[in-house]
């Protein structure tokens, strides 16, 4: 039986592809194997010289891995809205400035360790802005944590309990900026006073809080509960912050109405 000489070399050509890409994928380069198949089922490769394709290559594994990357601190941060810069309307009146959020959203303030906080009635639209400038620091690579304040004080009472509390208390210090939401939703009671003052001593002139709170920092002194903690933790966060000072209706009933 004769032999197709033609269809030998194809096979083999075919069987080496494969290998390529089975060694990417083995090799975790997902964005490199994909621009590989995508080349083989078009023309692409054919016009392009060995340097090109390779840098094309490249290319593409680059961007899969920063966006991989993004995707990983989106959703480790544990973000209650998903809050985008671009989706803030500036249309309602609630003492929102463009030009500040601008500036925050460079995350300058994040890199100087400084701290932003965010006061207003409830519905004025504080957690949505603080989930925008987290998710605005995920995408420049700074590892964030969302967290509603009472809740995780709650979570680290228990994990005191449970022996684990150091160990929790370090996978907040590894974040670069804290989401502290709703914060003096209520009173701090005596188990989370010092849990709170271990954070934010933690973090003093290091590394970025962002909290907000229905009350303004001046009412903070009273819902700590304890006079000298509270004095340790407002001087810790309080002098070099930056402010934004919420008013008008409900976000919700505005939306509501219409």
């Amino acid at each position: 039986m004769e032999t197709d000489n033609k269809t030998a070399p194809v096979s083999a050509v075919q069987d080496q592809n494969q290998i390529s890409l089975d060694l990417m994928n083995r090799m975790k380069m997902h964005g490199m194997a994909e621009a590989f198949r995508e080349s083989l089922a078009g023309t692409t490769a054919q016009s392009m010289t060995p340097d090109s394709f390779l840098s094309m290559l490249l290319a593409r594994e680059w961007d899969w891995r920063a966006q991989a990357a993004i995707a990983r601190l989106t959703r480790n941060a544990s973000f209650r809205y998903k809050a985008y810069m671009e989706e803030i309307d500036y249309t309602v009146s609630r003492g929102l400035d463009r030009n500040q959020m601008e500036r925050l959203a460079t995350l300058d303030f994040v890199r100087q360790g400084t701290n932003l906080f965010i006061t207003g009635s409830a519905g004025t639209g504080k957690s949505f802005l603080a989930c925008a400038l987290g998710h605005e620091a995920c995408k420049r690579g700074i590892r964030t944590l969302y967290g509603n304040a009472a809740k995780l004080l709650g979570a680290l009472k228990v994990a005191k309990v449970r022996n684990c509390l150091e160990a929790e208390l370090k996978k907040i210090e590894r974040c670069q900026l804290l989401i502290l939401d709703d914060l003096f939703l209520v009173p701090l009671d005596a188990k989370e006073r010092p849990i709170l003052l271990d954070i934010i001593e933690d973090r003093h002139e290091r590394k970025s809080i962002i909290i907000t709170s229905q009350y303004p920092p001046s009412a903070w002194y009273d819902m700590v509960g304890d006079p000298t903690v509270a004095d340790a933790i407002l001087d810790r966060i309080v002098h070099s912050a930056h402010t934004i000072e919420l008013s008008g209706e409900s976000m919700r009933k505005l939306k509501a109405k219409k």
